[in-house]
């Protein structure tokens, strides 16, 4: 029996941040909001979807925090910071650190402090668009993920797209 392999540990708990956060903007984006909008009363749509996404939100954020940790401590395990000078054939590891960011300053700095006073005034002027709105949010920052995550589970195993 081997002992502590802290890169194995690591690389699951990246892997399992990913699916949680990833696989949870999916549901949202596949599952809830379409589900929500086909309420017909818009207050019920908007008042179902803030109740769910609420609890979504606590494990989004801990799975952002999980898969920078894990991603972070993987870059420095592998030695892998000149991947960074490289865009063109690693184009997956910025990709990776790109949408972390943008999900990271959603979740913890837009959404709370900004992005909610402003869905709130624009759900009270009109609460169908303001649906509309957040589903097509939703739908662009998915695709942009996993476009990336097919390119890094690609790329982390040899294959590249270009480059």
């Amino acid at each position: 029996m081997s002992g502590f392999n802290d890169f194995a540990i690591a690389r699951a708990l990246h892997v399992l941040a990913v699916l949680l956060w990833i696989g949870g903007v999916a549901f949202v984006t596949w599952v809830l909001l379409p589900a929500c909008r086909a309420l017909a009363e818009p207050q019920a749509q908007l008042d179902l979807f803030e109740r769910l996404e609420q609890r979504f939100a606590a494990i989004a954020r801990w799975s952002v925090l999980l898969a920078g940790a894990s991603g972070l401590w993987l870059t420095w395990r592998l030695d892998a910071w000149a991947r960074f000078a490289d865009p063109l054939s690693w184009w997956w590891m910025h990709g990776m650190v790109a949408v972390w960011t943008i999900f990271a300053l959603m979740l913890f700095v837009l959404e709370p402090f900004v992005l909610h006073r402003v869905f709130e005034a624009r759900a009270r002027r009109d609460p169908l668009g303001a649906m509309a709105t957040i589903q097509r949010l939703h739908t662009v920052l998915l695709g942009v993920s996993l476009v990336v995550l097919v390119g890094a589970v690609a790329g982390s195993h040899g294959g590249v797209f270009f480059g």
